[in-house]
């Protein structure tokens, strides 16, 4: 076997959408790191993918890649219920790790990679919305104080309606764990808490909406009280009619306020309202791309030992705040913790 040229070698297991406009792309230009092989229970569409990006690779098994002592770090990108088994097995195969979102499908089961030996130190996942340039600089004035106490974040993620749907995974209840909430929320509940440094969540209440005959939802509405009073305001949606989505964010705090995108941070001064926003020089790619290309340079850093990846412990309190919001939806009743 003709081994890759010299970086740090990964492998991607699992080679749909997210593989294919993110993973794959991004990490086929990145300096210093060889994409070394692929896997997808689809061969026929991993050895398309492999010709095309020249990867020397495909797997005939997930395990044959867990046990490739060529292969130092795994992208995972399967569905959502493959997630926490493999994970465990990468890990303990002596892998470095980043799992798509979520990290498993429920919170009992996040505890339990999370107690995997090598979780802290070599596991990464991804929450790509913190690694938007805007909302990392958002974070640092929250964090510095520069617009008082947090008390109101309102979020909302809303994608127009795309025609006649093509039913895959996603649309399974036991795959995917759930709909709009599981797919979009997860990722803008994250962004939410993280802006605020993840506080204890005290109280919560959602309300959602599905098509007859759906496993899933298409509309997820949750409103989330934290400790210290803080209060989280989240709607997301895959069926706007509308012509084009919308991501929005909005924190209201004691003596300002910030929102996204774009990104503008206003303050209360003895003069008046002030506007703050730290300067920025313009992006020449979408919020998305360079989202995904931070945090896989974050982890392609950690690979070589350039950077740490502390154990992501605070993906037990988001999963177990989602199966509070299906628990209270299904109920139509307040979930309190």
């Amino acid at each position: 076997m003709t081994l890759p040229p010299a970086g740090i070698r990964i492998a991607v297991v699992g080679t749909g959408a997210i593989a294919q406009v993110a993973h794959l792309p991004i990490l086929s230009r990145m300096p210093g790191v060889t994409l070394t092989g692929l896997f997808d229970a689809d061969r026929q569409k991993a050895l398309t993918l492999a010709e095309r990006l020249d990867v020397p690779r495909v797997f005939d098994s997930v395990e044959a890649v867990w046990e490739d002592d060529d292969v130092q770090a795994v992208i995972i990108a399967t569905p959502s219920n493959l997630h926490g088994e493999q994970v465990r097995a990468a890990l303990s195969a002596g892998k470095f790790v980043f799992c798509e979102k979520p990290l498993a499908l429920t919170a009992e089961e996040a505890r339990s990679v999370l107690a995997t030996p090598g979780a802290d130190g070599r596991l990464m996942v991804g929450m790509n919305q913190r690694f938007r340039p805007d909302a990392s600089t958002l974070r640092h004035e929250v964090a510095a104080g520069r617009i008082g106490s947090v008390g109101y974040l309102r979020a909302g993620w809303l994608n127009r309606r795309a025609g006649p749907i093509r039913r895959t995974w996603r649309h399974r209840r036991a795959r995917a764990g759930g709909g709009a909430l599981m797919d979009l929320g997860i990722q803008l509940l994250d962004l939410c808490l993280w802006l605020v440094d993840y506080p204890q969540p005290r109280r919560l209440v959602a309300h959602m909406l599905r098509e007859q005959g759906s496993e899933v939802e298409h509309t997820a509405m949750v409103v989330l009280e934290l400790q210290g009073g803080v209060v989280v305001n989240l709607e997301v949606t895959w069926d706007l009619v509308s012509d084009r989505d919308r991501l929005y964010l909005n924190v209201q705090a004691s003596s300002g306020s910030g929102s996204l995108p774009p990104l503008r941070v206003l303050r209360e001064t003895d003069s008046g309202v002030v506007d703050v926003t730290p300067d920025a020089p313009p992006e020449r790619e979408n919020p998305f791309t360079v989202s995904y290309r931070n945090e896989l340079t974050r982890f392609a850093e950690a690979v070589r030992g350039e950077a740490t990846l502390p154990a992501p412990r605070e993906q037990e309190v988001l999963l177990r705040l989602i199966e509070a919001a299906y628990t209270s939806a299904e109920r139509g009743e307040e979930v309190r913790f």
